[in-house]
């Protein structure tokens, strides 16, 4: 399903997202799980998770490198949110508390989460300068792709 928003409606939602340190994408998923328990949202969080990183690969298939190289950053930081719902019941807001919380995440799930966190920052930073190349992203996506897996695996255990 896609939802097509124009004029004042998708203007008012970009300026709140932006003023919320977020996508559009996680700016609505906050407001949609509101009234769910941690749990819960832990389980949409890495479901949106898990959707981000195949409108990723579609975007990937298109030649479309800054927009999927945002849906990367998008589903890694919706994987670092939900690990923190699911594990503290935590709401993380900032990117300040994701780089926090990746730290803690990687005590709890190995090293290697750091890595994909970074790579996932690189892809952030691609979708506004357009640096990255197509292997990069790749790579990126394998990286993130195995957090957002790995993240899914706990939560479901749940």
């Amino acid at each position: 399903m896609e939802v097509v928003l124009r004029g004042f409606i998708a203007q008012k939602l970009a300026q709140e997202a932006e003023q919320n340190d977020t996508s559009i994408e996680e700016y609505l998923l906050d407001i949609l799980t509101r009234k769910l328990d941690p749990n819960s949202k832990a389980r949409q969080y890495i479901n949106a998770a898990q959707e981000l990183l195949d409108q990723a690969k579609q975007e990937l298939e298109k030649n479309n490198l800054r927009q999927a190289a945002e849906k990367i950053w998008g589903a890694a930081a919706l994987a670092v949110k939900a690990y923190a719902y699911w594990k503290e019941g935590r709401r993380l807001t900032s990117h300040r508390e994701l780089w926090q919380y990746s730290e803690k995440l990687a005590k709890n799930l190995g090293g290697w989460v750091l890595d994909a966190w970074l790579a996932a920052n690189s892809m952030h930073a691609c979708f506004y300068e357009g640096w990255c190349t197509k292997a990069h992203i790749e790579k990126a996506l394998d990286t993130v792709h195995k957090l957002v897996v790995e993240v899914g695996k706990r939560i479901q255990q749940e």
